[in-house]
């Protein structure tokens, strides 16, 4: 479970409870960091947390100090990981600062009951949320009309910052005039839980949908073979769907949920039911974020063609370059893999890169990387 679903597993727990709660969130970042703005840790009373703010060097430190700092309302803290001395005072290696806004349930309820409802429905969305002044911690999330409480849908400013982060997908501190002051606020961009659609129930697809579930992903696992697509050999996925091939792509929208923001991979080492699911692919209203078919690309190729003819088009040839310029066939990166689970770690690799827009280089390669990632 990725971190977001680690909160709100203990976050739903402590509000079913009556209990109180901290939630602390990166804000901004000087130097190096582990984590950037938006990454966010949840705390109990009880000692229980969940997520992170730094790699391990500052959890124990804002778990320590959250409850009295928190005692009169939102407030944002700063701390180093790297004192005046040239002392580690957290035990870190980083050599940076953290600036987190810690905020208790009245103000962080609402945020996580928005979050949860997105988190479940997998869609993105934007936040504005002020940092500073007497209205820190006041905020407005842009996503799903029903995501905007009364209050906060008041505020224009925070309105339009939240929707110029969910549209441009960047997170990033902003100044607007808030109550005749300067204040900062930070915009940030929430993306939808990444899903990932596996066409193909064969053995080989269990590594693949073991290791997308330890990353937290949404796992779908589709296939026309019914012998095959079983809850008990795919217990780790949120869905297992029988398809109703000959069908497809006719009925595709009562059977498959698609959505454009979701990743598909195409394995089912069967021409017709792999030409079938690429016909349902194309013929949805926009492109997917990522679609790969595992194969030679002459296989592809020939699948295109064969789903081009299932969905009645014509120039096909034309459109089956077009096709393949849009799609990652074969699928994965060159991890030099020749296993079930390394192939399966390829193919996320290149999902997850695609996903960021990463460059997918070694960190050591990456201009600037001591300063813009890991510590």
């Amino acid at each position: 479970m990725n971190d977001l679903g680690q909160i709100l597993s203990l976050w739903r727990g402590l509000e079913n409870a009556g209990a109180e709660y901290v939630l602390a969130t990166v804000v901004s970042v000087e130097g190096s960091s582990y984590r950037k703005p938006g990454a966010r840790m949840l705390l109990a009373q009880d000692g229980r947390r969940a997520g992170t703010v730094s790699g391990g060097c500052l959890e124990a430190e804002v778990a320590r100090r959250a409850w009295w700092l928190t005692a009169s309302g939102p407030v944002v803290e700063r701390y180093s990981t790297q004192d005046d001395e040239d002392e580690r005072p957290y035990g870190s290696g980083c050599g940076g600062v953290v600036y987190l806004l810690l905020e208790r349930k009245a103000t962080a309820g609402p945020l996580l009951a928005a979050l949860e409802s997105a988190f479940k429905a997998r869609i993105p969305v934007g936040i504005a949320t002020v940092i500073e002044g007497a209205r820190i911690g006041s905020r407005t999330i842009f996503g799903d009309s029903s995501f905007d409480d009364s209050a906060a849908a008041t505020q224009r400013d925070l309105k339009s910052l939240a929707h110029q982060a969910f549209a441009t997908r960047t997170t990033q501190e902003q100044r607007i005039e808030l109550d005749g002051a300067t204040t900062r606020v930070l915009a940030e961009y929430r993306p939808a839980r990444t899903s990932l659609w596996i066409f193909g129930a064969g053995d080989d697809a269990k590594p693949l949908v073991e290791l997308a579930h330890g990353l937290g992903w949404y796992v779908v696992v589709a296939d026309g073979r019914s012998h095959l697509a079983t809850r008990e050999r795919f217990a780790a996925a949120d869905e297992v769907l029988v398809l109703p091939i000959a069908d497809l792509p006719a009925r595709s929208r009562q059977h498959i949920s698609l959505r454009r923001t979701d990743s598909a991979v195409v394995m089912t080492h069967s021409f017709e039911q792999d030409a079938h699911i690429l016909a349902l692919i194309f013929g949805l209203d926009t492109p997917l974020a990522y679609s790969g078919v595992l194969g030679p690309q002459r296989r592809t190729r020939e699948l295109l063609a064969e789903a081009a003819r299932l969905l009645h088009l014509p120039d096909a040839s034309d459109r089956v370059d077009r096709w393949l310029s849009q799609m990652h066939a074969p699928t994965g990166l060159d991890l030099g893999a020749d296993t079930p689970a390394t192939i399966a770690l390829s193919i996320l690799a290149e999902i997850q890169k695609a996903l960021t827009a990463a460059s997918g280089q070694p960190l050591h390669q990456v201009r600037g990387v001591k300063d813009l990632t890991h510590c």
